[in-house]
């Protein structure tokens, strides 16, 4: 699977799953709310690191900026 999330797109998920975790282990948010963001928080780390998303291919969205004219 080709890259498809540009750097920025990547560092706001992983700075949003690093901020879903801090609040579950404060315990501001908690139950089956916390359970589905840590689970999202998951989800947003491993598409960060990779930056690919899966999502982002059956609607063409490609994040990556171009440095080729045209």
């Amino acid at each position: 699977m080709k890259r498809n999330m540009g750097k920025a797109d990547g560092i706001i998920r992983i700075l949003a799953a690093i901020i879903i975790a801090i609040l579950y282990l404060t315990n501001t948010i908690s139950g089956t709310t916390g359970i589905l963001l840590l689970a999202l928080a998951i989800v947003f780390l491993v598409t960060g690191f990779f930056n690919r998303c899966p999502l982002y291919l059956p609607f063409h969205i490609n994040t990556i900026k171009n440095n080729k004219s045209k």
